[in-house]
């Protein structure tokens, strides 16, 4: 069976934060023919709004802590100001873009991360076994194009504040049974780096194994 090729790009912080170069990022991927996904970060604009709102931001290991007032600004952020605006440019580009978050038509099931050493508070972790390309397939096949914010839901009521990267690797996960998906992450790097100021540091291959060597010999930390 030969399948529709479908392009899912992920785009980070570092790209949302500059209007110029979202703008410029936004026009290349107006001009990409064919079904396509776009998912978002966000989180330094997050922070910002959540620094001048008194909300101070929490993080572990570069993971950001999301208690109940923090999924409320996430939720403002991520699913309202950046998502929207990016629809609005993508209109404007003449694409029929809207803007989704996991819990838009059951998109993305997850469940609230549970407590370990480390409680999270409202972090999502996707259900991949429930996230089925069926919802997908319906946007899809009507020439809409899925803007998602990392937000998903738990089926109970509660929005969960969800990795992008994660987000974007799920999707192309469960519409790889449909389509003939890439998956792309855009960002300002030239991958990851061994020293963050050197563009010729790449680390090209990682695995569980190096990546907790690395750590511990502190040559490698988590943003």
């Amino acid at each position: 069976m030969n399948r529709q090729p479908l392009i899912i790009i992920k785009i980070g912080g570092n790209i949302v934060d500059d209007e110029q170069i979202l703008a410029s990022f936004l026009k290349n991927f107006a001009s990409i023919e064919g079904k396509k996904i776009l998912v978002h970060g966000g989180g330094k604009i997050a922070t910002r709004i959540g620094d001048s709102l008194g909300i101070k931001s929490k993080y572990v290991e570069g993971r950001r802590i999301t208690d109940a007032e923090t999924i409320d600004l996430v939720t403002m952020v991520y699913g309202g100001l950046i998502n929207k605006k990016i629809v609005a440019q993508l209109q404007a580009l003449g694409l029929n873009a809207i803007g989704v978050t996991g819990a838009d038509a059951n998109l993305i099931p997850a469940s609230k991360r549970p407590v370990t050493d480390i409680d999270y508070g409202f972090v999502g972790d996707v259900k991949s076994s429930q996230l089925t390309a069926k919802a997908w397939k319906l946007l899809l096949d009507n020439s809409l194009i899925p803007v998602v914010a990392p937000l998903t839901h738990d089926g109970e009521g509660h929005l969960l504040n969800t990795n992008a990267d994660t987000i974007a690797q799920e999707i192309a996960k469960a519409l790889s049974s449909e389509y003939d998906v890439q998956l792309i992450y855009s960002f300002e790097k030239a991958g990851v780096l061994l020293d963050a100021n050197d563009n010729r540091s790449v680390i090209k291959k990682i695995d569980p194994t190096s990546f907790v060597k690395l750590k511990a010999e502190k040559r490698f930390l988590p943003a």
